[in-house]
């Protein structure tokens, strides 16, 4: 009767309960994505009159200012069918035209509250099959109802913990827009140049190396769970290492490399399908590892690292390298193209006293991450606790 993503044995718990009722997906939420109008993405404006949700990370993806057809029976979940990220919706949209699921609640808001359904469905453990349709998992779900007064005192409880979450990201985000606006008052635009700083190519201040492509590069049966580690492009997230997930290769097939061989300090940017990412390899417990093909190593002479993760990231160079990109369903920024990217080059002394003012900034973000996760884990108790039947007494 349940589902395997989901806590069978609080289910079966809440089955014995009277106040609880075990629904079916398909008795609780109607797929009403047929009757949305959906937008390609080549159409979406960065501002307009009307959002467009789509399955990505960005709540809202982009606008259009032509209201025909606006989908407004709110409020509402979208489930991201390759993706599997849901949004609650309470505003008029149009869904975005690949793989945005439009899920509408069958019940009145006064007998079984949207939002109470979308926090439900955040605590179930849908597989990540790659870029493949995931519906089919979410409705194999049974969904618990509880009464309409309980349900309300749940969603409170939830509500309150989620604005936490999200007053930390915002001031996280204000930290981030606060390290760019520092680099631009102390060097200008980095593309434009209009303090008329040197510029070379990149090629003449870096020493660039990309992973080893020859019949050593290791294959899938060469990968084990101890080892050197063998980085992907998955392990980039927002310009930093994410090695929750990794994998590993001999020290045998290590020695065998050509190149591609990590030191730490090296600098890290990927040339091949999400370009312009790069990180700083400091990892605690790393002295070593391997790129894979998608990437390069970058490894500075007499310019500092943490003043060049910065200008790689600004929005005005992150232009320049999706005009040097090649391929389309792909993108690629390829090595000879990376090799002449135009670098401006400040006085050494001023980039170090960036650096300096970045890490007293780096080290209260810090701060701020470490209380995200602990709210985050807060809010994932509470949500186990909820739909246990344990967080309140009745």
């Amino acid at each position: 009767m349940f589902s395997k993503y989901q806590d069978k044995k609080s289910l079966r718990s809440l089955q014995k309960n009277p106040n609880w009722k075990l629904l079916k997906f398909s008795d609780v939420l109607r797929d009403e994505t047929k009757n949305a109008k959906k937008i390609k993405k080549e159409e979406y404006l960065a501002q307009g009159s009307y959002p467009i949700i789509d399955q990505g990370k960005d709540y809202i993806a982009g606008f259009t200012n032509d209201g025909d057809g606006i989908y407004d029976k709110s409020p509402l979940i979208i489930f991201g069918d390759h993706t599997r990220i849901l949004k609650y919706i309470d505003f008029p949209i149009f869904i975005g035209a690949d793989g945005a699921k439009l899920l509408k609640n069958v019940f009145s808001e006064e007998e079984v509250l949207t939002k109470y359904i979308y926090y439900y469905l955040r605590t179930v453990n849908i597989p990540d099959t790659g870029y493949n349709r995931h519906f089919k998992f979410l409705k194999e779900v049974v969904i618990p109802i509880p009464s309409i007064d309980l349900q309300k005192r749940i969603v409170s409880v939830l509500d309150k913990a989620q604005e936490l979450i999200d007053k930390r990201k915002a001031q996280i985000e204000a930290l981030d827009q606060l390290t760019q606006s520092v680099f631009l008052e102390m060097f200008g635009d980095p593309v434009s140049n209009p303090k008329g700083w040197d510029v070379k190519k990149l090629k003449d201040i870096a020493e660039i190396e990309d992973g080893d492509r020859g019949e050593n590069y290791p294959k899938q049966h060469e990968l084990v769970s101890e080892g050197i580690l063998f980085l992907s492009t998955s392990n980039f997230v927002n310009n930093k290492l994410d090695l929750s997930k990794v994998t590993y290769i001999t020290k045998e097939k290590f020695s065998q490399l050509r190149k591609g061989k990590l030191r730490r300090g090296d600098l890290i940017v990927t040339l091949r399908g999400s370009i312009g990412n790069i990180v700083i390899f400091d990892e605690e417990g790393y002295d070593t590892g391997f790129i894979n093909a998608q990437m390069a190593i970058l490894r500075l002479k007499n310019v500092n690292r943490i003043f060049f993760q910065q200008l790689y990231t600004s929005n005005s160079f992150q232009l320049v390298l999706k005009k040097t990109q090649t391929g389309s369903s792909q993108p690629q920024l390829p090595l000879k193209n990376l090799k002449e990217l135009e670098i401006i080059i400040p006085p050494l002394e001023l980039q170090e006293l960036f650096a300096a003012t970045i890490q007293q900034i780096n080290l209260k973000k810090e701060l701020l991450l470490k209380s995200q996760a602990e709210i985050q884990n807060m809010f994932n108790s509470l949500m186990q606790r909820a739909f246990k039947g344990e967080l309140f007494n009745d």
